[in-house]
């Protein structure tokens, strides 16, 4: 169980673990060589409160799933474990939310280069794809119940709704962010008004992509073959 845990946990505290380094939170200024009285220039004070505060809160969302990815290996060893077939309708969900992010960063470079109207196609494409994505989870949710793969009925199908509902919660919470910025737009801020709440949006975006990509990786029934095949091979 520690082992696993930790094989998780590892990449993700190298990843914040350089990105605090990049952005030399720790940095000792008091040590820093310089004339009396001279204040050394640590970078530090030049960054955002907001994306400090991103960097720490994808820090603990990367944690919680990390453990939720690890609760779920390890619950697919017991015997009872039945692997749930993943809808077909995920693929399209997949497909929507990579055009979400591919929109959100097509507003982040439209910020950098001073096109509003950029910004606010990019937002309102990023947001509509969004919602979408949410829209076709519970339609497979749907589908899944049609079919019999309720909630208690088995270990494997639990962990698809916790996994995929929890992910979902991630990206309505990140559609109130990306509501605010686009109400920024729409009531005339300047473009640096505006610029570091949608890089915040891309950012988050691209976070949520990436994670629903493991996820999706995860809950397809080939996972369980290969668990079994590891299995195997370890014993």
């Amino acid at each position: 169980m520690s082992i696993t845990i930790l094989f998780v946990l590892a990449p993700i505290g190298a990843i914040v673990a350089w990105w605090l380094s990049q952005q030399r939170l720790t940095a000792k200024p008091w040590l820093e060589a310089g004339a009396i009285g001279e204040v050394a220039d640590t970078g530090a004070s030049s960054l955002p409160a907001a994306t400090i505060g991103l960097g720490v809160f994808l820090a603990v969302v990367s944690s919680l799933f990390a453990l939720l990815i690890s609760a779920y290996f390890m619950r697919m060893q017991v015997a009872d474990w039945a692997q749930m077939p993943a809808p077909k309708l995920l693929w399209f969900n997949t497909g929507v939310l990579i055009l979400s992010s591919v929109a959100l960063q097509y507003a982040q470079v439209a910020a950098r280069r001073g096109r509003m109207d950029g910004v606010a196609d990019g937002l309102i494409a990023g947001g509509l794809f969004a919602a979408t994505f949410l829209v076709g989870q519970l339609l497979a949710w749907q589908q899944l119940n049609a079919a019999g793969y309720f909630l208690a009925a088995n270990p494997a199908n639990a962990f698809f709704y916790l996994l995929t509902g929890v992910h979902g919660l991630h990206l309505s919470g990140g559609l109130v962010a990306l509501g605010r910025a686009a109400d920024k737009v729409w009531r005339g801020f300047e473009v640096n008004q505006v610029r570091l709440s949608v890089q915040l949006c891309a950012v988050y975006w691209h976070f949520l992509l990436a994670l629903w990509l493991v996820l999706f990786s995860l809950l397809t029934p080939w996972v369980g073959d290969f668990a079994v095949i590891c299995r195997q091979l370890l014993t």
